[in-house]
């Protein structure tokens, strides 16, 4: 293997899995991390890895994550030649005149190509004649196949242009055109004839590249000659004529068009189509592959500054209201959430109805709902009428401390797909989209968070961004992650939905987000914080906690029958608060009001009226005022002296006078009321219509159990079963960890060993001992085929080395036929099976003796390097 390593360092590798294979595992090991979808599964050798790292979607992948001068940089190795030398892409990305910042940022580039193995070569050998390599090697660089057909299609491979703007090449552009033809450009443009169209269109093609003949014959151009090629210089490259195959000599040339298309410079591409040559767009260009290279990002500078602990006030403010927000809408959809669609999500009509209780707008409302969804606590009931509820988990979430609650959600912001800003869009059915439905999931959501907050980090503390410059660096980053406008989107909805959800406090980043942005994968939620370890979690609440206000358990009751509350109250208090009285106004403070309904509303929930008046005078830091107190004293004198039951329904009271105002009552006309006896009249309808209906007439009847107890009618909150948060929808598999990437590495290296290891020809065997011909094979010797093993040099080959500890090789054939090739270390061998060490999958494994076809010990250097799974 040395040695190998040592001829391919001499003349360069010849394919993308020999540059993968002098590599070193730091090497690989970034390429596995920067793409992590080859991991899926874990290839068997370098050459699958390689195979893999070369399909469509992968290297699909992979270009769309790279910044846009890396990006222009494969682009130029596209419409270069094939094994391309690094001071020829240089005059493709700096021109002629040469470009020192693109001079200097082009090695980076060229590296990140490399890292990601959509560029192999130009590291070792000495190239081709007349080229440079990149510096610190030599030899070609060459871009993968895949990448090369994705950034320059050839012709008939897409309609749309390249990137660059550049059409075909001289040579692309003529396959097909008679040899007779190919002559006639030779001569028009002064060249002399070859001997055949392979030679001609060589000819050709040096005649275009070179810069001083191609420019003495275009000095000599007609007027507009000239213009007529700029037109197309930068792309698109074609252009409609009204007859473009018909044949036309220079002499006979009479507009410029025809001028051009007698001397090769424009090309037929169809009926009424030419193309114009990459040699000549080039040469126009100055040896330009772009119009505008972008070395650096566009700088994304301080809008405005803050002071730091102005902006962490501020983000820690909005933090405390989010959390009540969401709590808020959690609470009112306890009692009776709104109806679940068909097709899944809300209803235009209750989203509204959110909007107008949340006071805010719709699209805001929608950011809500799908911040609770995406924390867990918001899911469908999933009853025969399904309607949208907390889950237990929310329970959980409202006795945790405040800075815990935002953590939580500001973790499932994070790594969410679901995306509330394509709310109202139209699907491909031209279906709206609707907020908690299908089809909100966009994959490229979290990357785009995680970079936008980014940049908010990387400027001064307390200093905010335009949201225009944010997109403009966004669009740098990742050019090709743009379907539909959706990327610049994205990053506007991400900085007003950090606003609202406090993860930034007057367009700056808050200090308390630091350590989650730090933390965040963009990955799926995973344990209580989402994707969020533990210790970021904890350093972000330790932030947040001393910026937010201290909860209060006391209110100021006031003579006008209402209630402040100066600050944010105990979640407990502020729930019995909330059925006691009705909020009147929230913001900094919260004023409640006391109403006969409202008492009764608490009576209802079990209260009495001794408990309301205790409870009154603990939580209030002024006196009780008297006309609170006859408001409870008159309403529980009320309440329950009348009372309701199943008859179909009846109505009992001991006051019979009170039975015969309510008969005389001619709002009770509909509900059919008939003395039974003095104290009980009939009705016709259900007990709960009947209570509703008595209640609106002014009184406070109390619902009767089938043995006269009073039924205390409770607001039992309703929740969902345990439900899951719904799982973002990721592209590709996450980056993997160190652990998993060693593990890959040793198990990729040992499989190429397996393949490629030089093993040890065993003794020939006698005839009758031998494998028969139709035995199978699982592994390829030097010369090609397996070598020939017995049942009993198989045996003691193995039990050889268990004794020394050595590595082999072995053929081996599962139960289901299929054939492979395993580096072991035997460990021992008994009753027919052998249990060793496998290199190749890095596990202890057993392997039957009537399945190994064949063994072999493999070279010395490579056994050494067996054990470690170091480079081969």
């Amino acid at each position: 293997m040395a040695t190998e390593q040592s001829e391919t360092a001499g003349r360069g590798p010849r394919t993308l899995a020999e540059d993968l294979r002098a590599r070193d595992d730091e090497a690989l090991a970034a390429l596995l991390r920067a793409r992590p979808d080859l991991l899926s599964p874990v290839p068997g050798d370098l050459t699958q890895l390689a195979t893999r790292a070369g399909t469509r979607a992968s290297v699909l992948r992979a270009l769309e994550r790279l910044d846009r001068f890396a990006l222009q940089t494969a682009e130029a190795l596209a419409v270069a030649p094939e094994g391309c030398g690094y001071d020829e892409l240089l005059g493709l990305m700096a021109g002629d005149d040469g470009d020192p910042e693109v001079a200097a940022a082009l090695p980076g580039a060229v590296a990140v190509l490399r890292e990601r193995a959509l560029v192999w070569g130009g590291t070792g050998g000495a190239g081709a004649p007349g080229r440079t390599a990149a510096p610190g090697g030599a030899g070609p660089l060459r871009l993968v196949r895949t990448a090369r057909d994705l950034l320059a299609p050839g012709p008939g491979q897409s309609s749309a242009a390249p990137p660059t703007g550049l059409g075909p090449t001289f040579a692309e552009a003529t396959a097909g055109m008679s040899p007779s033809r190919m002559q006639e450009l030779l001569a028009d443009a002064g060249l002399p004839a070859t001997h055949d169209p392979v030679s001609a269109v060589a000819a050709f093609t040096a005649f275009l590249t070179d810069r001083a003949r191609l420019g003495a014959l275009l000095s000599g151009a007609p007027e507009g000659a000239v213009a007529v090629l700029e037109k197309l210089m930068w792309g698109p490259p074609h252009g409609e004529v009204s007859d473009a195959a018909r044949h036309v000599r220079a002499a006979g040339a009479v507009t410029p068009v025809e001028w051009l298309t007698a001397r090769g410079l424009l090309l037929p591409s169809g009926p009424r189509h030419v193309v114009l040559p990459r040699e000549v767009a080039l040469h126009l260009r100055g040896g330009r592959a772009h119009r505008g290279t972008q070395p650096r990002p566009p700088a994304v500078e301080p809008l405005r500054q803050h002071g730091p602990q102005a902006v962490d006030a501020a983000a820690a403010g909005q933090a405390f209201a989010a959390v009540r927000v969401v709590e808020e809408l959690l609470q009112s959809w306890s009692v009776e959430g709104p109806p679940v669609l068909r097709a899944g999500g809300l209803g235009v009509r209750d989203l509204r109805r959110t909007a107008a209780a949340l006071e805010t707008d719709g699209r805001t409302a929608a950011f809500w709902l799908e911040l609770a969804h995406c924390a867990g606590l918001l899911a469908s009931d999933g009853e025969v009428d399904e309607a949208w509820a907390p889950t237990p988990a929310y329970d959980e979430w409202l006795r945790e401390p405040a800075e815990r609650r935002w953590v939580r959600l500001t973790a499932a912001w994070l790594a969410a797909t679901r995306t509330a800003g394509v709310v109202g869009e139209r699907d491909a059915k031209g279906r709206a989209t609707s907020p908690l439905g299908p089809g909100l999931d966009r994959s490229l959501a979290p990357e785009v968070r995680r970079l936008t907050l980014s940049l908010l980090g990387d400027l001064p503390a307390g200093a905010s961004a335009s949201p225009d410059a944010l997109v403009a660096r966004l669009a740098w980053e990742r050019p090709l992650r743009d379907g539909d406008g959706l990327r610049d989107r994205l990053v506007r909805w991400t900085v007003e939905e950090a606003e609202l959800l406090g993860v930034t406090g007057r367009g700056a980043l808050a200090s308390q987000v630091r350590p989650l942005l730090a933390a965040a994968h963009g990955g799926p939620h995973g344990g209580p914080h989402g994707g969020v370890p533990g210790e970021a979690a904890r350093e972000a609440e330790a932030l947040l906690a001393p910026l937010l206000p201290e909860p209060l358990d006391h209110v100021l009751l006031q003579a006008d029958l209402t209630a402040v509350a100066p600050g944010p109250l105990h979640t407990p208090l502020a729930e019995a608060m909330a059925v006691a009285a009705d909020v009147v106004s929230k913001g900094g403070a919260t004023v409640y009001r006391f109403t006969p309904e409202s008492v009764r509303r608490a009576l209802d929930a079990g209260q009495s009226a001794a408990g309301l008046h205790a409870f009154l005078a603990e939580h209030s830091r002024t006196p009780v005022p008297q006309p609170l107190t006859y408001l409870v004293d008159d309403v529980a004198r009320r309440h329950g002296r009348l009372r309701v039951g199943a008859a179909s329904s009846y109505v009992r009271c001991d006051d019979d006078t009170l039975l015969a105002e309510i008969l005389a009552d001619r709002r009770s006309a509909g509900l059919s009321l008939r003395r039974l006896a003095p104290t009980v009249l009939a009705a016709q309808s259900p007990p709960d219509v009947l209570l509703e209906r008595l209640r609106a007439m002014g009184y406070a009847p109390a619902a009767e159990s089938a043995g006269g107890d009073v039924l205390i009618a409770r607001a039992d909150a309703r929740r969902t079963p345990p439900r899951n948060a719904p799982v973002p929808v990721v592209e590709g598999p996450p980056v993997p960890d160190e652990v998993l990437t060693g593990a890959a590495l040793k198990a990729v290296r040992a499989g190429d060993r397996a393949a490629t290891a030089a093993r040890r020809a065993p003794a020939a065997a006698p005839a009758a001992d031998r494998p028969s011909a139709g035995r199978p094979s699982a592994g390829r010797g030097p010369t090609g085929r397996q070598p020939g093993t017995t049942s009993a040099e198989i045996l003691a080959t193995l039990q050889a080395a268990v004794l020394t500890g050595d590595v082999v090789w072995i053929g081996y054939v599962n139960a289901d036929g299929a054939a492979s090739r395993r580096v072991i270390a035997p460990v021992r061998v008994e009753g027919g099976f052998v249990t060793a060490h496998d290199h190749t999958t890095d596990e202890v494994r057993t392997f039957a003796l009537h399945h190994i076809t064949g063994v072999a010990e493999l070279e010395e250097d490579e056994a050494a390097g067996a054990p470690a799974g170091g480079a081969a």
